[in-house]
């Protein structure tokens, strides 16, 4: 049985618990609290983000009044959202337990492979670096490698690496040779999503991910 992903009333209240987190307000759409809501309702990012500008609006009648209730009470909106999570048997490992969820955008947020750390979004930003910079400068001394690395928390020569396999991907550099390396695949899916693309696409979803690890 897949699970229902359409959005539910219920939801409103932890998200109004997340646009009152300070600094008060729409948070972005890929920062890390933002992302981590958005995986546990499986629910995409962009969408949560339109339904806080929403709150932000007090666009129906309906959140006008989760508003008079709990906008100017944390305390009752933090019991409310507790209650939510029991309910939901959140933290219960057995509560999907025969329903099949139907994942999208979570793969992009989850370690490529059991024994990796790396994800789909850290090679996206790696992918963009790489369109900035020329094969010769993809080395641990470059700045723009060393500021990368220590957005995303991984080590520099992860980061060249990874660019390394890049170039095994690109077309205009003509290399016929596959190196067998695990995360080779994992770097010619997202060349296939992103890098035969504008690169001004890619550059724009690249700033908006840049929010989940700050």
């Amino acid at each position: 049985m897949a699970r229902n992903q359409q959005w539910q009333d219920d939801y409103w209240l932890p998200l109004m618990q997340l646009y009152l987190k300070k600094p008060v307000g729409v948070k972005p759409v890929y920062c890390k609290a933002m992302v981590d809501f958005a995986m546990e309702i499986h629910i995409a990012p962009q969408i949560l983000f339109n339904k806080m500008c929403e709150i932000a609006n007090l666009e129906t009648p309906r959140i006008e009044h989760i508003w008079q209730e709990y906008g100017k009470n944390p305390r009752r909106l933090k019991r409310a959202v507790t209650l939510w999570h029991q309910m939901r048997g959140f933290g219960n490992e057995h509560f999907f337990e025969g329903v099949d969820v139907q994942e999208t955008f979570e793969r992009d947020f989850r370690p490529v492979s059991t024994d990796s750390r790396i994800t789909p979004v850290m090679l996206v930003l790696i992918l963009d670096q790489y369109f900035r910079l020329t094969p010769i400068t993809m080395v641990a001394e470059t700045p723009e490698i060393r500021q990368l690395a220590s957005l995303i928390k991984l080590p520099v020569q992860n980061i060249v690496n990874i660019m390394e396999l890049f170039q095994h991907c690109d077309p205009y550099l003509r290399r016929k040779d596959t190196p067998d390396c695990p995360l080779m695949n994992a770097c010619q899916e997202i060349w296939q999503r992103y890098g035969n693309n504008d690169t001004e696409m890619l550059a724009s979803y690249a700033r908006q991910l840049k929010e989940y690890f700050k």
